[in-house]
């Protein structure tokens, strides 16, 4: 993703019958499950991260579901993969970053993720009534950048780190993940959020002035 464009947060509403993990959910007959993160994966298969009751486990024998490390109490998160979709492959072949997947209820979606530049979003937008689709846009966020202690390389990268979910508990996106959306090597990323951090955190105790 080159940072040197303007990048967007967009949120869309989609009625998507072709959701693979929608599918699989209705097939096994899970409630109370939340679609929180849908990634494609380097060898092009997409990576569902869901929420859902520990007492609903039993019902994905035979499935190839990957509980993840960290999940306790009644609740876990667990990872499953799919071909995706269209809606989901549309908008990752456009050179989008995929968020999340938000459930509404029967087929309809909520979609946030980011795009490198206004004319990429319209794109999506366009690939996916020619589909069939009919996206409801629900917000259209331009990254303003912000004069102060940052520099724009270091706004840009916490910016969509943030976005992606680095930030998150647990981490919605690994180091070497985002590394590879924002196109640097991992210790040049790990080596700028050091250093935004470190700017902020300086800012934020710097003693006040009398």
């Amino acid at each position: 993703m080159a940072l040197e464009q303007a990048m967007y947060h967009v949120a869309i509403e989609v009625e998507n019958s072709q959701c693979k993990g929608l599918e699989l959910m209705f097939k096994l007959g899970v409630n109370d499950c939340r679609l929180i993160d849908v990634r494609r994966l380097p060898e092009g298969s997409v990576r569902h991260l869901i929420s859902l009751p520990r007492g609903e486990l039993s019902k994905f024998s035979g499935e190839r579901l990957r509980v993840l490390k960290g999940s306790k109490g009644s609740g876990v998160l667990a990872s499953f993969q799919t071909d995706g979709c269209n809606v989901c492959n549309t908008m990752l072949s456009q050179g989008a970053f995929l968020i999340s997947g938000k459930h509404l209820g029967g087929y309809r979606m909520v979609y946030e993720f980011i795009v490198p530049g206004y004319e990429v979003f319209k794109r999506i937008v366009s690939n996916l009534e020619s589909l069939g689709f009919k996206p409801k846009i629900l917000s259209l966020t331009k990254h303003e950048r912000k004069e102060g202690v940052l520099t724009e390389r270091e706004e840009d990268v916490l910016w969509l780190a943030l976005k992606m979910g680095y930030f998150n508990y647990p981490r919605k996106t690994s180091t070497r993940e985002l590394a590879r959306t924002l196109g640097i090597v991992p210790s040049t990323l790990s080596e700028i959020t050091r250093s935004g951090i470190r700017k902020l955190l300086e800012k934020y105790f710097e003693p006040e002035t009398t």
